[in-house]
């Protein structure tokens, strides 16, 4: 199952999304928010980062004006490796790199065509698990473990 957010600014792409998503067959779970009047975006990005972390979700997407809000909102939930993208190779990199489990978009930034496609990548790539990155995800792990009491 994908987890689905955006704010005020996103809504009309998180929608695009959400209806790709389930015509290539995906279970889509959407978070909000569900109108254009004006919200808070990291209320939105809390509630897919916590899917994703407790395992109800597979996968989050994360969509604001920039994405940028989103993603720095995400990242504080311990286990969520949320990865701000606008073009396909971080998408698909991010996936087999770091093992990213939360994409963020930018509505005002990327199309809606390339919006689509960088979520195909997201969705499609699977991990390497080669153990050059499982080290630097654990390391990354080890700084939460820190950080995050």
């Amino acid at each position: 199952m994908i987890a689905i957010g955006c704010d005020h600014a996103a809504l009309k792409l998180k929608n695009t999304i959400k209806e790709h998503l389930a015509s290539r067959g995906f279970e889509v779970e959407d978070f909000g928010c569900f109108t254009e009047q004006s919200v808070d975006y990291p209320e939105y990005a809390l509630k897919v980062a916590e899917s994703v972390a407790s395992k109800k979700c597979d996968k989050g997407i994360l969509i604001c004006g920039t994405g940028i809000g989103m993603s720095m909102a995400a990242n504080k939930v311990k286990g969520v490796r949320c990865a701000h993208c606008s073009d396909t190779f971080s998408a698909k990199a991010t996936r087999q790199h770091n093992d990213a489990n939360v994409l963020a978009l930018g509505e005002r930034v990327v199309g809606v065509g390339l919006a689509l496609e960088i979520v195909d990548c997201f969705v499609d790539t699977p991990f390497s698990n080669d153990a050059r990155h499982i080290r630097r995800i654990d390391k990354i792990t080890q700084i939460e473990d820190k950080y995050f009491k």
